[in-house]
């Protein structure tokens, strides 16, 4: 049987901190595999739920594009009404539908208080079936009903396109007349 040598110095005090033991590597290989099985099936765990986050995220991305697509879409038909609506033919026929006239000859007042041009009033037609705005009411069933007004009554007087007789006020472009310049 073999002895153990005998240690002095720094070394004999670096074998009284090691155990004593032969069975060492048996011992500390267990917690060490352990230790690994742990951290690798944390780590595939942590995977798992990375990866089904990112997939959520996904999903909700592609929600997201088709609702912006949608809403993209909704404002561009509004903007095309809006742009129907603001056409001059529909402006006019709405006009028109509302009693209003195309103005007549303007007249225009000069800097002195002279009179430029022959003012002349609208032109009076027959005039359009006009419904009030109380008449557009709807009743308790949801259909809105209309009551028209007599033909014969004027529409009020928001609604008239132009005044027979232009003031000072209305007119504020300047006279058609050319005037000369110095030099020539």
């Amino acid at each position: 049987m073999s002895r153990k040598p005998e240690l002095k110095g720094r070394a004999a005090r670096l074998a009284r901190l090691l155990p004593p033991g032969g069975g060492r590597g048996q011992a500390a290989r267990a917690p060490f595999v352990l230790l690994v099985v742990l951290l690798l099936g944390g780590g595939l765990i942590g995977l798992l739920v990375l990866n089904s986050a990112l997939s959520e995220g996904s999903f909700q991305l592609d929600d997201l594009k088709q609702e912006t697509k949608s809403l993209t879409d909704e404002e561009q038909a509004l903007q095309r009404d809006i742009d129907a609506y603001s056409a001059p033919r529909a402006l006019q026929r709405r006009a028109r539908e509302l009693g209003m006239v195309p103005g007549g000859d303007p007249a225009f007042l000069g800097p002195d208080g002279t009179v430029k041009g022959s003012p002349s009033a609208a032109p009076t037609g027959t005039t359009p079936l006009v419904l009030a705005p109380e008449a557009l009411t709807a009743p308790p069933g949801g259909v809105p009903t209309a009551t028209p007004s007599p033909v014969g009554t004027r529409p009020p007087p928001a609604l008239s396109a132009t005044p027979a007789v232009p003031t000072a006020a209305a007119t504020s472009t300047p006279s058609p007349t050319p005037t000369p310049t110095p030099g020539r």
